[in-house]
Order: structure tokens, then C-alpha cells, then sequence
């Protein structure tokens, strides 16, 4: 399963990096305004760190949704027009599948949401599933029923699991057969640890002051 990093801050993206794990970012409007950085600045950035960005269009209509991915896309190979789950989003998503312009399409909260992005061309979909947690919905459940389906189709596209709240949606991702978890930098960050890491650590540290003396 691939790892993607959810977040517009670039020196989060070059931390994990730096790790070796790292196979994409993910942003959104919201994620670029808490930064208040220039937006084409940071994606450009983080696209010398990460093989795929997410960079969401902000237009509600399909003709400026394809005007702003078009410019989006000529900025740098590795971003990935980022489009909302809607009949116009369908139809953006249409015409970049025939430029071969690589998509994501976002707030995807059902699987026939799903199954339509991924006939219109989308290379990627991403279903929220702490958001659906919140809703009193089980997320995980979605996601499981969105790769049965995948099971029986030709769909190429890739299903990303978004809106992780914690490590155990990383787990249950990978257990179903997601292809790709966008995790925001505080639980990437716990994905490393383990308290017994840390005690056995300490321990061959606490052993090799007494040998050495």
C-alpha cells in the first residue's frame, strides 16, 4: 500500500521524505490556507520531494475546473488535479482522462460515488472515512465495500483512503487492500513508535554505559 502525506506544509513533506516511505501528498484548500503560503509555490515544492501531488482545483464548474487542472498540470509532471465528486467534477475528470492528465477525484462518501468517478477516468478516488465515522457511519466499512467491488471490475483507478484519524485506520486500509492511506503529519509521526521500542532501546543503551564503563 502506498503512503501519502496530507498536508500543505513542505517541511512536513521533506521530513518524511527523508524516511524513505513517503509515495505522494495530498492538499486541499483547506490545508493551503492554514499554511498562507503561495499555493503554486508549495506545490512545486513538494513535487521535488513526492512522485505524485494532489492540487485541488477550486472552480464548481466543469469548464473552470478543466481551465485551472490544465494550468495545474503544466506546472510540474508529478501533479495530480485534484476534483470534487460532482456531475461537473465527472465531466472535468472526463476530459483529462482524454489528455492523459492524471486525477484525484475528492470527497467521495459512497460507493456509487465511487463507481462513477472511476468509469468517468479518475486515476485515483478518495473516500473520507473519518468524516463518515463522524456522521455515525463506519468509514472502514466503505472502504471494504468499495475494493469487493473493485474485485469484480477492470477499474484501474486507485483507491485512496482519506480523512485517517489515527494508526488503526492505516492497519484496516491494508488489511482490506486499499492502494493508497493519505495520513496527515501527527499520525505519520506515530507510525514509527512503539513503547516497547523505546524500553528495549533503552535498555541495550542502559547495558552498553555498563560494558563500556
Amino acid at each position: 500500500m502506498k503512503l501519502f502525506l496530507d498536508t500543505a506544509n513542505v517541511d512536513q513533506v521533506r521530513e518524511v521524505a527523508s524516511w524513505g516511505v513517503l509515495d505522494g501528498v495530498t492538499t486541499n484548500p483547506s490545508l493551503v490556507m492554514k499554511e498562507g503560503k503561495d499555493f503554486r509555490a508549495t506545490v512545486l515544492a513538494m513535487c521535488e520531494l513526492a512522485p505524485n501531488v494532489s492540487a485541488q482545483v477550486t472552480a464548481t464548474d466543469a469548464e473552470g475546473m478543466i481551465k485551472q487542472g490544465e494550468e495545474y498540470s503544466s506546472w510540474h509532471k508529478n501533479i495530480v488535479v485534484k476534483v470534487p465528486m460532482t456531475t461537473e467534477g465527472l465531466k472535468a475528470v472526463k476530459h483529462f482522462a482524454q489528455k492523459k492528465i492524471r486525477t484525484n477525484v475528492t470527497l467521495v462518501f459512497s460507493v456509487p460515488q465511487a463507481i462513477l468517478a472511476a468509469k468517468a477516468g479518475a486515476s485515483i478516488i478518495s473516500p473520507f472515512i473519518g468524516r463518515l465515522d463522524d456522521a455515525g457511519e463506519e468509514g472502514m466499512a466503505l472502504i471494504a465495500e468499495i475494493m469487493e467491488v473493485w474485485s469484480h471490475s477492470d477499474f484501474r483507478t486507485e483507491v485512496l483512503v482519506a480523512s485517517t484519524r489515527h494508526p488503526r485506520h492505516i492497519v484496516d486500509a491494508a488489511r482490506i487492500g486499499a492502494h493508497i492511506c493519505t495520513i496527515p503529519y501527527d499520525v505519520f509521526a506515530k507510525l514509527p513508535k512503539h513503547p516497547l521500542t523505546d524500553i528495549g532501546l533503552k535498555k541495550f543503551q542502559d547495558d552498553w554505559k555498563k560494558v563500556a564503563g
